[in-house]
């Protein structure tokens, strides 16, 4: 087992994970204690049992709305003509090509949170 040493809301723990999952672990305390971070700016300190669980929902919420956001998008990518050979993306309606981009910024900064 590997262990990581990551912070979430200004306090420190010390975390096993199996061999190769460092960076994504690091990267799920960054979006955890991002969330914590929060909470603490707008509630004060809070006990670290009550924190991480109002962290974990706060991110939870943010999931499932994204979630929602690309079936969504996958519905009205569903409901469009196909294309003819030789057209790219052209086709999509500009709130669609939104929330697509919305979806692959948000994904390339997960990526970029595991390196």
């Amino acid at each position: 087992m590997a262990r990581v040493n990551v912070e979430i809301g200004n306090r420190p723990f010390d975390v096993a994970c199996e061999p190769g999952q460092e960076g994504f672990l690091t990267a799920a305390a960054a979006l955890l204690d991002a969330e914590a971070t929060e909470l603490s700016a707008q509630i004060g300190r809070l006990p670290e049992q009550r924190m991480l669980l109002m962290a974990g929902l706060m991110l939870a919420d943010k999931m499932a709305s994204l979630k929602l956001q690309l079936a969504q998008a996958e519905e009205k990518l569903a409901q469009q003509p196909e294309p003819a050979a030789g057209h790219d993306a052209a086709g999509l309606d500009a709130e669609s090509l939104s929330i697509l981009n919305r979806l692959v910024e948000r994904s390339e900064d997960l990526a970029a949170l595991g390196r």
